[in-house]
């Protein structure tokens, strides 16, 4: 097989190994906490069968639009997406075998320059260029669903493109567990972080997982979703 296929059986194998929620999912309810520092929030969540999300009872809107976002982040992910819909205008090569085993995949004719890294039948990387934003994705743990996994321990490094100058460093660690058939999140844990060691001389991949892991903590969010309840499904 040339290059093209195999890179694009190899993407689309770890693609599908997703974990998605089905058609019939039925949306859920839960309580928030967000604590970060002294301060604590509390409030009330919703997504929705049709997958929007609703936040109430956060008095701060900044922290409200936080907790939004990272539910609407954590929509995105779980949402099916066929790989002809999301991928079928793509062109894919090979690219290098780092020493973990990882193979890149790079990607022609995506509009945000998306790269990616395939461990097994997982991404374990993704790199991509938005206007002056950069960032690389690394996925050190997943969670098996039994029907797909769920990454639970990544860290991202955010850079200027134009000048590469580090950005932002966040590295999460999530939990999830069962409810009724779906998998939903209970708790991540975000360290927000501080570049802590030099890569002069190093790949752009090798520079993106030393600064993430040479980082040190500056400040730690933490989301909690109890009382979690499934909708009620629709009756046609």
């Amino acid at each position: 097989m040339t290059d093209p296929i195999t890179a694009s059986a190899l993407f689309q194998t770890a693609y599908e190994s997703r974990y998605t929620w089905d058609k019939n999912f039925p949306g859920y309810s839960a309580d928030v906490q967000l604590v970060q520092g002294s301060e604590v929030y509390t409030g009330t969540i919703g997504v929705n069968r049709d997958l929007s999300v609703e936040v109430i009872g956060i008095a701060d809107e900044q922290v409200q639009e936080g907790i939004y976002t990272q539910l609407r982040d954590i929509v995105t992910h779980r949402q099916y997406s066929s790989f002809e819909q999301s991928h079928g205008q793509h062109e894919f090569t090979l690219g290098e075998t780092d020493e973990t085993g990882a193979v890149q995949v790079l990607v022609k004719g995506d509009s945000m320059g998306s790269n990616y890294k395939i461990r097994g039948k997982e991404i374990c990387q993704v790199s991509r260029v938005m206007g002056r934003m950069a960032f690389v994705i690394n996925t050190h743990e997943s969670f098996d669903t039994g029907s797909g996994y769920i990454a639970s321990r990544y860290d991202a490094v955010f850079r200027n493109s134009k000048t590469n100058e580090v950005s932002s460093i966040l590295k999460f660690e999530d939990t999830y567990e069962k409810f009724g058939d779906y998998y939903l999140m209970t708790k991540q844990v975000v360290q927000e972080c501080e570049d802590g060691v030099s890569v002069d001389g190093a790949s752009d991949i090798e520079a993106e997982t030393s600064v993430a892991s040479g980082s040190v903590a500056r400040m730690t969010t933490e989301f909690s979703y109890s009382n979690i309840k499934l909708l009620k499904p629709v009756v046609v």
